[in-house]
């Protein structure tokens, strides 16, 4: 395949007519179709059910007999402990088990310590300039909070094993300010990639000007395989109580996209002394999680093996749709020098990078032909992509009978604005 910028002038013209006339006859189709946000479809719902039926008028008591009907169980019924723990990757002691958003978790996670403070003895950071570091292209939700609540966001470059590590331990240890940093660490979002194990080290070990740097650390994909032989996550937990920092990550996960997204169980990890704290704060928050919940969720998953088994199920709906966003993009793009993309392990996005200044224009003319997809900038701080390339591609909500066409209008966009450019 000849790349674009090498074709002749006659040729250029030539194509552009006719994926002008394809996206015209895209816009005659009448398409509506969604791709904003990796939600999970019906078909990936409909999986849980039997959740449903688990706890009924009889079954209530949780392993140390209390009523799960009841207040109380501030960080959980003891088998939700003992089964997020191994989740998790952590002792029982060091998990709290609560809702079902874990975003609401990382959210009061910071903001207690923009209140109180990261730890005990040390100022709030609401009290002084703060700042994070944010592997970008990274998850725009995390980068709402920071917003919202005045930390000041430095974006980080994304690789192929995680962030650029010179630039992160560069700027940690200049700058007490800067207090914590942004991960998603197993098939981030949006590029798919793991952390590995020399990041998750060098993550634990780095020298930081700031004594009460933390990592959030948003294990949200954390057994959302797509493949048999997935890429290990080294345990930062253990890395870091190696390294003398135990205090240094808050651990996140939840079940949103293994059971129910709207009613899955979250949970926060780290070491006991910050479990300890979180749940003397969450006491006057709450009386109480939703056990009946975490009640359903242990009997119907049961164990690990249990919850594998629930993910391969997952990834036989969802891998055929991540099949077609490659085969397509590959058909369309491969060879002509205007577009690269992921192909994730696992997770629930592909990261397209257009040609420089061409994201938001491409991602304009799917809409104006009935595509929506994320909007421009959304996975960079303060939502500007600062070379406007990166698009993120949500392929899990869609009927997979959808995503071809959808593809195929990204894939005529993409070389349409490139021409474009190319042509002046």
């Amino acid at each position: 395949m000849t790349e674009l910028h090498r074709l002749s002038p006659d040729a250029r013209r030539a194509l552009r007519s006719d994926l002008e006339r394809r996206y015209h006859d895209f816009q005659a189709r009448g398409l509506s179709l969604d791709m904003t946000r990796g939600k999970p479809c019906a078909e990936q719902l409909d999986l849980s059910v039997d959740m449903l039926t688990c706890v009924d008028a009889n079954h209530y008591t949780a392993a140390d007999g209390s009523d799960c009907r009841n207040y109380g169980g501030l960080d959980g019924i003891p088998e939700a402990k003992v089964l997020f723990a191994q989740y998790l990757e952590v002792a029982p002691e060091e998990v709290i088990i609560g809702g079902a958003s874990s975003l609401n978790m990382m959210h009061d996670a910071i903001l207690s310590a923009m209140v109180y403070g990261a730890a005990e003895g040390y100022e709030p950071w609401g009290r002084r300039q703060v700042k994070f570091l944010c592997p970008s292209p990274g998850y725009d939700r995390h980068f709402a909070i920071c917003e919202r609540l005045g930390i000041e966001m430095i974006p980080v470059e994304m690789g192929d094993d995680g962030p650029d590590m010179d630039a992160v331990e560069r700027l940690a240890a200049a700058d007490e300010g800067v207090v914590g940093i942004w991960c998603v660490p197993c098939y981030s979002n949006p590029t798919g990639i793991v952390y590995g194990d020399e990041v998750v080290d060098r993550l634990a070990a780095m020298p930081t000007a700031a004594p009460d740097f933390r990592i959030y650390w948003d294990n949200a994909y954390a057994v959302h395989h797509l493949t048999d032989n997935p890429t290990p996550l080294k345990n930062i937990l253990t890395a870091c109580k190696a390294a003398s920092h135990p205090d240094r990550p808050l651990i996140f996960g939840s079940t949103s996209k293994v059971t129910f997204a709207g009613a899955g169980l979250a949970m926060m990890a780290g070491s006991v002394a910050n479990t300890t704290r979180r749940k003397a704060e969450m006491s006057i928050q709450t009386i109480g999680p939703d056990k009946l919940n975490q009640l359903r969720h242990v009997r119907f998953l049961r164990d690990m093996d249990g919850i594998r088994a629930q993910m391969r199920k997952h990834a036989a709906i969802l891998k055929p749709k991540f099949d077609a966003v490659d085969e397509i993009l590959t058909r369309e793009l491969a060879g002509k020098g205007v577009a690269s993309w992921t192909k994730p392990k696992g997770g629930y996005f592909v990261s397209l990078d257009t040609l420089d200044g061409c994201a938001k224009e491409v991602i304009a003319r799917a809409a104006k032909a009935g595509v929506r997809l994320t909007p421009a900038g959304s996975t960079y701080p303060y939502k500007r992509d600062p070379r406007d390339r990166n698009i993120r591609i949500a392929p899990s909500f869609p009927p997979l009978e959808d995503i071809v066409p959808a593809m195929e209008l990204l894939a005529i966009c993409v070389q349409l604005v490139s021409l474009e450019r190319l042509m002046g």
